[in-house]
């Protein structure tokens, strides 16, 4: 009676079904300890509880920005999928693009002499870590919640191919997500069981089974080939009449998509092959975005620009500026500007990337190469809207042509425009590609950027090479 009362108090799943309601909570609550955070540093360091407008307005933007900022880092989606560090470190990034734009905000409209540093340094210590202390307690709740069958989905998976193998593989090594296999059903399969699940055969009649099943079942997953369509119908058709939850997991396994979203054409379900969210609206928020933030960048580092065309002109001969002729956005010829950092020489055929302690780079050049500012001419090609800040490095025509017989779907990388930095770089893909295993791991990060780009993907980046971008091992 006792565990009757708890499943009608607390069903499996309950969290699960209002976590629209969760997240619009957390929504409000992460704006009311940022709030909160703010008023008790006022008054720490001012020893007063009433706070001048100026400070009532700054956490006003504040709650506005974290309202636009935190859903672009995807800070209120499940958190099934993901680990704690990983749900932590993108709550610390999405926190420092808050701060650094209130920052550039109050640079711009000359009214940080207004604002306490120390407040705002603060401020931003004391809110990251009462946010981190929220979601921490958050992730807990929701492990307790699991652990008592309150968050718990269990699934039933009808195929044991490819598939359904990898999904179960998954579910082990993240158990956190809530998932539990309870059966896994395949007729034609040769194994007995997948990593300890037992391979049952199929219910002939799958109505009857779920009536007189003891066990609840929340979902059921079709993890079947795309071949045996008919399979799918017919399991479909038997299914119709429950009410559990049906999911077509379609084995793409074998297909190299550099998207795997679905989207409705024309009231038809289709699935994206090589599609970027970078299309419409989407596409002009980008080119705002290069423009606006490669003009302030060229204005701030003008005086930089200067005094390296200087110092290359004084350590050897030739033009300041290299133009090499790359592809683009749908593979259009552009060329691409760097400070020239070789000596003059000429090249036939495929053209030579350069090596660690290449004698064709000049001493100066070197340098400027192992800080990355070799690239900074590169913000004049966005300014001219051939390239953008953010998207995968643009290679060199030569290399096109011979990387795109090696790789599959190479050139899909050219669906958006080529960039000064990317995804690939700030994961530490960059310099050399000496073997063409490390080119597909580079392209890999390139088909990630494009099928999930966002402008806080493409802050996120920006910020990140910050760090990671500018100084690495393999540039040279």
């Amino acid at each position: 009676m006792k565990t009757l009362d708890q499943q009608t108090l607390f069903p499996r799943g309950l969290v699960k079904e209002h976590a629209e309601i969760l997240s619009i909570t957390l929504r409000a609550l992460d704006i009311v300890v940022v709030s909160l955070s703010g008023i008790s540093v006022y008054c720490y360091k001012f020893e007063s509880f009433y706070m001048t407008r100026d400070y009532v307005e700054a956490l006003s933007f504040a709650a506005l920005l974290m309202a636009v900022v935190f859903p672009w880092f995807g800070l209120y989606r499940s958190v099934r999928t993901h680990s704690w560090m990983h749900y932590i470190r993108t709550l610390i990034q999405a926190m420092s693009v808050v701060l650094i734009l209130l920052a550039g905000f109050a640079f711009l409209t000359k009214t940080g002499e207004h604002f306490s540093r120390s407040w705002f340094l603060l401020w931003g210590i004391v809110s990251v870590v009462s946010l981190l202390l929220l979601r921490c307690a958050l992730l807990l709740f929701l492990r307790l919640c699991r652990s008592r069958g309150w968050n718990e989905r269990r699934v039933i998976i009808i195929g044991a191919g490819k598939m359904g193998q990898a999904l179960i593989a998954m579910i082990q090594q993240a158990p956190w997500t809530g998932f539990r296999i309870i059966h896994l059903f395949d007729d034609a399969a040769l194994e007995r069981d997948v990593n300890g699940v037992p391979i049952l055969k199929t219910p002939v009649d799958l109505e009857a089974y779920f009536i007189t099943m003891k066990e609840t079942v929340d979902e059921i997953w079709l993890a079947l080939p795309l071949k045996e369509e008919e399979r799918a119908k017919e399991l479909i058709h038997a299914l119709r009449h429950q009410t559990i939850s049906v999911r077509f997991v379609m084995d793409l396994l074998g297909l190299d998509l550099t998207s795997r979203a679905m989207t409705d054409v024309l009231g038809f379900p289709a699935l994206n092959i090589n599609v970027t969210p970078m299309m419409g609206i989407n596409r002009y928020v980008k080119a705002i975005e290069d423009r606006v933030l490669a003009a302030l960048i060229l204005i701030g580092i003008s005086p930089l620009f200067a005094m390296i065309a200087i110092l290359i002109k004084w350590t050897s001969k030739g033009p300041v500026l290299f133009k090499q002729l790359r592809h683009g956005w749908d593979g259009r010829i552009i060329k691409v500007y760097k400070f020239r950092t070789m000596f003059e020489h000429a090249e036939s055929g495929l053209v030579s990337q350069a090596r660690a302690f290449d004698a064709r780079v000049t001493p100066l050049g070197r340098w400027l190469r192992k800080t990355s500012l070799d690239e900074l001419p590169q913000f004049i090609n966005v300014l001219q809207g051939r390239m953008s800040i953010v998207g995968p490095r643009p290679h060199a025509v030569s290399h096109n042509e011979y990387y795109k017989d090696s790789i599959n779907a190479y050139m899909q990388r050219h669906k958006v425009k080529p960039g000064i930095t990317g995804w690939a770089q700030v994961n530490g893909w960059r310099g050399e590609t000496d073997t063409l295993e490390k080119m597909q791991k580079r392209i890999e990060y390139d088909f990630y950027y494009i099928d999930h780009w966002s402008l806080a993907l493409d802050l996120k980046i920006i910020w990140l090479t910050l760090f990671k971008g500018f100084i690495h091992r393999n540039a040279y």
